[in-house]
């Protein structure tokens, strides 16, 4: 499908008439599929599509009948929100052989049914394109049988696959995320929380073995985030003797007072010698060597199960859209592809190119050639297992640098998960790098009232699964102040600022940079990092504690949806956070499934409302119960969520009834999601990276100076990778006066929530997914593996 001069393509344009789609899910459930499913299907009869479910996987293709059905837009309503798969999935032994294919072939064809979508992990795919490579080959059979006429092999010539791929692992190389492995994290780190709260009352070692039997990903990353002592992953099999050394760091951790020990064992744990390492053996081995009370807990399908989480939705939704586009645009040449994110940017990339990348990892491991396989794992899981060394594993103090700077780490603004990992992960790769780190309590109120002193090691201890921000934080700006926190610099003798903060840290910034011509205390490296609910900050795409909101939002969301349960009609109205940034709404609205979303930077007007009064009007109608509108707190003056209850109460009379909403500051509280764990852990150490880098760079004659525009900047998530702005620059892609980014990623979103909620709008396809090749290490920086 050719894209316009406009970049849009219309309602109208956007032709799948005539051509049929099927969608199944196949191999093990992943939370999150239906969200795909359901988004393929209305992307599909948007575009003018006859959609199909094949149900049971590739045995319902094979078995046809009702296992073969179209499928409506109600058919997929009150799905999203569903953990595994509505349509089933199972692994089919008849599709592995030439006549199983062959009955699958057929029913396709009855159907009229030569475009694809598969969702499941790479022995699906990898079926899914032997079958397409097969696909005329089968038509001839079929001709020869008399199954079918000669005609139908013109007309259904080439049978086009896209792929999406599902699975709890994240085991599939080329793809940043697969759906279902944020969910799969959440469980594991929802009982790790809770495992914490009973082994510090008892002074207990446990060891929890999660899934991954050829993939170490949960393992590592459920690490990550909840500060695990040590972990256990088969790319990368501990050193012979790890034994010993594992007991020395459990015994030195408690020795410096901690009351718990945490062991993550994947459940495909090696040696290197391709033992296996059980959580079992890892238990008996502590209770043998340390006489510690020790528990181990297997987590088991539990990953797999419950609500899938706002990343998941997102992520499955947005791809399930993508795979209707690369189907309509697909030509008899073009390969099986699958489509997934980068970062945040959609992609598509040949099926068995992936395959490929995927086998030469467990043949890495085969070989023992464990670093390659890490490699090819890509350049996220590489980050993710040295900033988990580097966290993990304190070196001995005559192993550090001695660098002889001090670094001040602070929070600026309203409080937001993660701020906590982010310090941590500061305060650890700053004493690694061998600098004195200060923490400054409340922010710059704390700074210019002397509230700074030295943090250490194990002061951060057991920091990443707090929510709020333990350091304290204020919203006050540094200007007015600047002489006494220039003084207090020049007392503790401050070399380097690291500030993690929402809008009021950009600010902060800002006046700082400007305050260097009168202080030289301001003249040092000063980095921040985004940290904020509204996701409102220039320079990034992504802040830390939006996807822990967004969680609480749809959380929310969900039950607020079930508790009109069984009732009459109902639609609620919704106030979600944000200040002027419509970020939470909408994104919230897509992965709540939301009719509506009001926001600023998308005005509205009273006819707007009514005709999505009508609109939901209309859906009521059917069999739709209940409607879900979601408002940002400043999205206008005047319609307020006060004025739009009133009037959709009004409007609806006697089709549907009204509630409102207004969620406040819990969309603020709560642990930190692993994202945001991990998110904060990341983006923190490269920041601190940094600051080491231009420390060096700075010091001469015995002091830092640093007076240049980049040694003041933001580190921020843009598109596909961690990219250090300096703040003066962004000076101009900012709206001051409503404190956002004059541009944000996250409006293209907007017509994808309006299209799944059967609004006939345009759609911007410039942003759509091109086809790529596979390549090592492509850029995958962060766990901005992500795509919010």
């Amino acid at each position: 499908m050719a894209q316009t001069d406009t970049k849009k393509i219309f309602f109208e344009n956007l032709s799948g008439a005539g051509k049929a789609i099927a969608v199944l899910t196949s191999g093990g459930d992943a939370q999150g599929m239906n969200a795909a499913v359901r988004a393929v299907v209305r992307m599909g009869l948007y575009v003018g599509a006859k959609v199909y479910f094949i149900r049971e996987g590739y045995q319902g293709m094979v078995d046809g009948g009702e296992n073969i059905t179209e499928a409506t837009w109600e058919s997929v309503s009150s799905m999203l929100q569903v953990g595994g798969t509505v349509i089933g999935s199972a692994r089919c032994q008849d599709f592995r052989t030439p006549e199983g294919r062959l009955k699958a072939a057929l029913n396709l064809v009855k159907l009229g049914i030569t475009n694809l979508c598969v969702i499941g992990g790479d022995g699906s795919l990898t079926g899914a394109n032997l079958f397409r490579e097969e696909w005329s080959g089968l038509l001839a059979q079929l001709v020869a049988q008399g199954s079918i006429e000669q005609q139908s092999v013109q007309t259904y010539s080439a049978l086009h696959i896209v792929g999406m791929v599902g699975s709890i692992d994240n085991d599939f190389c080329g793809t940043d995320m697969t759906i279902g492995t944020d969910s799969a994290l959440h469980r594991i780190i929802e009982v790790v929380d809770a495992i914490m709260t009973t082994a510090q009352s008892h002074q207990r070692t446990f060891v929890l073995e999660v899934m991954g039997r050829h993939c170490g990903y949960l393992a590592l990353v459920s690490a990550l985030a909840c500060g695990a002592d040590w972990v256990l992953i088969p790319e990368m099999p501990p050193e012979d003797g790890w034994e010993e050394k594992m007991c020395q760091k459990l015994s030195a951790t408690r020795s410096r007072g901690t009351r718990l020990n945490i062991i993550i064992v994947a459940e495909g744990a090696i040696d290197r010698h391709g033992k296996p390492i059980t959580s079992s053996i890892v238990k008996d081995l502590v209770v043998k060597c340390l006489g510690f009370d020790t528990r181990v807990t297997i987590l088991g399908h539990v990953q797999r199960g419950g609500t899938p989480s706002a990343f998941d939705r997102i992520l499955a939704s947005r791809m399930g859209v993508e795979a209707v586009l690369a189907l309509l645009e697909t030509t008899a040449n073009t390969p099986a592809c699958v489509v997934s994110l980068c970062g945040n940017q959609s992609v598509r990339l040949p099926l068995m190119e992936c395959v490929k990348m995927t086998q030469e990892v467990q043949k890495a491991m085969d070989e023992k050639k464990f670093e390659d396989a890490v490699k090819f794992r890509g350049r996220s899981f590489e980050n993710n297992l040295k900033t988990y060394k580097l966290l993990a594993h304190r070196k001995p103090e005559s192993e550090l640098p001695t660098s002889n700077f001090n670094v001040a780490v602070l929070n600026v603004g309203a409080p937001a998960a993660g701020m906590n990992a982010a310090v941590r992960s500061a305060v650890r790769v700053g004493i690694s790098e061998g600098h004195k780190m200060f923490a400054v309590s409340d922010g710059f109120e704390g700074f210019y009232n002397g509230q700074i002193k030295e943090i250490k090691w194990s002061d951060v201890g057991g920091w990443t699964g707090q929510g709020g921000s333990l350091l304290g934080t204020k919203r006050t700006l540094p200007a007015k102040h600047a002489e006494k926190i220039a003084e207090q610099m020049r007392t503790h003798n401050i070399n380097a600022l690291l500030v993690i903060g929402g809008f009021e840290a950009f600010l902060s910034l800002l006046e700082l940079l400007t305050a260097r011509g009168k202080y030289d205390e301001f003249c040092v490296p000063m980095i921040m990092v985004p940290a904020t609910v509204s996701n409102n900050i220039p320079g990034s795409d992504l802040s830390i504690g939006a996807d822990t909101a967004l969680n609480a939002i749809t959380t929310t969301c969900d039950r607020i949806k079930q508790s009109a349960s069984g009732t009459k009609r109902r639609v609620f109205i919704i106030e979600t956070m944000g200040g002027y940034c419509g970020y939470l709404a909408t994104v919230a609205g897509l992965a709540a499934g939301a009719d509506a979303a009001y926001i600023y930077e998308e005005p509205f007007d009273i006819r707007d409302l009514q005709a999505n009064v009508e609109h939901l009007t209309e859906k009521m109608k059917t069999s739709i119960q209940r409607g879900l509108v979601l408002r940002n707190e400043n999205s206008n003056e005047n319609y307020t969520t006060d004025f739009i209850y009133q009037l959709y109460s009004e409007e609806g009379k006697g089709v549907f009834d009204c509630r409102k909403n207004v969620l406040g500051h819990m969309q603020q509280g709560g642990a930190p999601s692993p994202f945001d764990r991990n998110f904060g852990t990341k983006i923190s150490a490269k920041a601190m990276q940094w600051v080491t880098k231009k420390l060096v760079e700075t010091f001469r004659q015995g002091r830092v100076f640093a007076n240049t525009e980049d040694s003041c900047c933001l580190l921020g998530m843009r598109r596909r990778a961690l990219v250090f702005q300096p703040v003066v620059q962004l000076k101009g892609e900012t709206d001051f006066v409503h404190r956002i980014p004059k541009e944000q990623w996250w409006l293209k979103l907007r017509p994808l929530m309006k299209i799944l909620a059967k609004y006939k709008t345009s759609y911007d396809v410039s942003d759509s997914g091109q086809l790529e090749h596979v390549v090592h290490n492509r850029p995958k920086d962060s766990d901005a593996s992500v795509a919010m």
